[in-house]
């Protein structure tokens, strides 16, 4: 938990803490458009925008490492969607076939390769890696074992779309949440709440109350980190009494974590009755005209980055046309 990084802000001082907040949610939105007008044809093009996100963190100085941590929580369900992919999309060139053998003493073994992965999972830094390598020794164990009388076969087929469209899902998602992680470790949340509340000005004429709209989701971010650091102390707290968190038949996980939600309730009450608190000390009103200390600028950099966005997402549509 210590290692979540979505809403936590990172100080720096490259171009991308310069820019207006303004500026990144618009592009940020572009950017995301531009992703998913991408065609499945134009494939070559993730790699193309996976390079470009790579060149702006070096140039931004946001740490990769910390990006890295923001996809992890994102592992499992791409490794989903990739396997969605294999086992269900028929379409295409046939690439790969495997011949699995069901027998007795194949589960048998199947069985002990997944409880062996369930008791050294946790001492293995990467865990994906170590995942899939699980996977890759149990189709192998199907395929390449005849261990006693079969009573079932199957055909594992790979197919050229499958593995494209895999790949695709895969980039795409890691592209967007990487695009966001970005800008909330280069954003304050305080100029996060002015930008948003900016650039949804608009939906005032909807009779849209954008300024508290903008505030919740501001606060909203700012609390998941430190949310998530008290569930991380809490959990520490309980450990120091025995309390193991991945030991335990299902009931006893279920009783610790009805243990860890309680005091984490409580936490939250008393957090955000703090925060009304400092608002009402400080003289917030709901709807009322306020002034603002910190007030926003936009710069000539603000218009480069945005006209970029702008030619990116230009392109984007073109390649989808031509294609």
């Amino acid at each position: 938990m210590k290692n979540i990084v979505i809403g936590r802000y990172i100080p720096g001082n490259s171009f991308l803490y310069r820019m207006d907040p303004r500026t990144k949610i618009i592009a940020l939105i572009v950017l995301m458009v531009a992703v998913f007008m991408i065609p499945r044809e134009a494939f070559e093009m993730m790699f193309v925008g996976l390079g470009l996100i790579l060149i702006l963190l070096l140039i931004g100085k946001i740490s990769i490492k910390r990006v890295y941590l923001g996809l992890r929580p994102l592992m499992f369900l791409l490794l989903f969607t990739f396997v969605f992919q294999i086992l269900f999309n028929k379409t295409g060139p046939e690439l790969q076939a495997w011949t699995l053998n069901y027998s007795f003493l194949n589960i048998a073994v199947i069985v002990a390769i997944v409880v062996f992965w369930m008791y050294t999972k946790r001492f293995i830094k990467a865990k994906f890696i170590y995942l899939i390598l699980m996977i890759i020794a149990i189709i192998t164990v199907l395929n390449q074992l005849t261990l006693g009388p079969i009573f079932a076969t199957r055909q594992l087929v790979v197919h050229e779309d499958a593995l494209m469209i895999g790949f695709f899902i895969m980039m795409r998602l890691i592209i967007i949440v990487t695009l966001s992680t970005v800008l909330t470790l280069s954003t304050k949340p305080t100029d996060l709440n002015l930008g948003l509340e900016a650039v949804m000005k608009p939906l005032k004429y909807l009779r849209i109350n954008t300024e508290e709209m903008a505030m919740i989701i501001s606060i909203s971010l700012r609390y998941i980190p430190t949310l998530l650091d008290e569930a991380n102390k809490i959990m520490l707290a309980q450990a120091s009494r025995g309390v193991d968190f991945s030991e335990g038949k299902l009931k006893d996980k279920v009783m610790q974590i009805i243990s860890l939600l309680v005091p984490m309730f409580i936490i939250s009450f008393k957090r955000s009755d703090e925060l009304a608190n400092a608002m009402e000390a400080r003289c917030f009103v709901p709807g009322a005209t306020r002034t603002r200390l910190h007030q926003l600028f936009w710069s000539r950099l603000d218009t480069i980055s945005l006209v970029t966005s702008i030619i990116i997402l230009i392109g984007s549509i073109a390649v989808r046309v031509v294609t």
